[in-house]
């Protein structure tokens, strides 16, 4: 299927009284962000957020999957020509490393931390693959609806890099499991995902959008201060442990890969990573996936 440049990559619409639903609109290419996607979902966020009557903010994605992660074609997707920053970064065109820190350090780390912060409620509706950059959209949300056939991936490493830019895979998983996504490659499917604490809830294919709306909703039904002040209290008590301290100190790890990579390959990946994460992202689908855990 051929996309067209023309349409948005992300819709905004109103499901019920109080929820808005930030939708990922780019099936044709599996919803693979590029800059205008994540600027065009970060909007979509400050549309919600300034609309008083919104309550509860649900992120969703059209298609089969909810995203392949980041365009690959890195050059035109992330092009920073003439883009207003919503970071308060800039010099994008700085020689050597410079500029690419601060293209990431706007669309990924400074976008992420920025939605995490969100004065409301957001809810991530997740069916079929997340793989890498997938986790920066579902990780930074309050909480996690998986439809059954959902799964995980980061196979990042096989780029030559530690992680995904957002790294809070040891508060999402644990230590031992994050190790194990990040040497391995291996999904992670919807009901292990809620055995270790990851995803809230996970409902048949089908009945996901209900599922998740009527969460939604009685999110939407409380007092929303207390609400807002326990979104507060939970992130600052996740940095107090050191959640904060570990993504932006291992944004520079992630860079010093990217230095180490274009001074061996000329790029900023490994090259000989990406027909193992095709590969990986092959085993992630539904039907090459099964559950570790004991849930039904």
């Amino acid at each position: 299927m051929s996309e067209d440049s023309t349409q948005p990559r992300v819709r905004l619409e109103y499901p019920a009284d109080g929820v808005a639903r930030v939708v990922l609109a780019r099936p044709a290419k599996l919803n693979a962000q590029d800059r205008r996607m994540l600027h065009e979902l970060d909007d979509a966020y400050q549309r919600a957020v300034r609309d008083e009557a919104v309550r509860v903010v649900v992120l969703a994605a059209d298609g089969e999957d909810f995203s392949s992660g980041h365009d690959l074609d890195i050059e035109r997707a992330f092009d920073m020509d003439g883009v207003t920053p919503r970071t308060l970064t800039g010099g994008f065109d700085a020689p050597g490393a410079e500029g690419w820190y601060a293209t990431e350090e706007e669309v990924f780390l400074g976008l992420c931390l920025r939605w995490r912060e969100l004065p409301r409620p957001l809810i991530a509706q997740v069916q079929g693959r997340a793989i890498g950059g997938a986790l920066e959209l579902i990780w930074p949300c309050d909480l996690i609806v998986a439809a059954d056939d959902a799964v995980f991936l980061d196979p990042t490493s096989a780029f030559g890099a530690a992680a995904a830019e957002y790294f809070v895979h040891p508060w999402e998983l644990g230590h031992r499991r994050a190790k194990e996504m990040l040497f391995t490659g291996e999904p992670i499917g919807a009901r292990d995902a809620q055995a270790l604490g990851m995803v809230n809830r996970v409902a048949p294919r089908a009945e996901l959008e209900a599922e998740t709306l009527a969460l939604a909703q009685r999110i939407a039904a409380r007092p929303q201060f207390g609400i807002r002040l326990a979104k507060r209290a939970v992130n600052r008590a996740l940095d107090l442990q050191g959640m904060r301290s570990t993504v932006e100190s291992t944004f520079d790890t992630h860079h010093l890969a990217h230095a180490h990579n274009r001074e061996r390959f000329g790029g900023l990946v490994d090259p000989a990573g990406a027909a193992i994460i095709r590969a990986d992202a092959q085993r992630g689908r539904p039907d090459h996936t099964s559950d570790r855990s004991d849930h039904p």
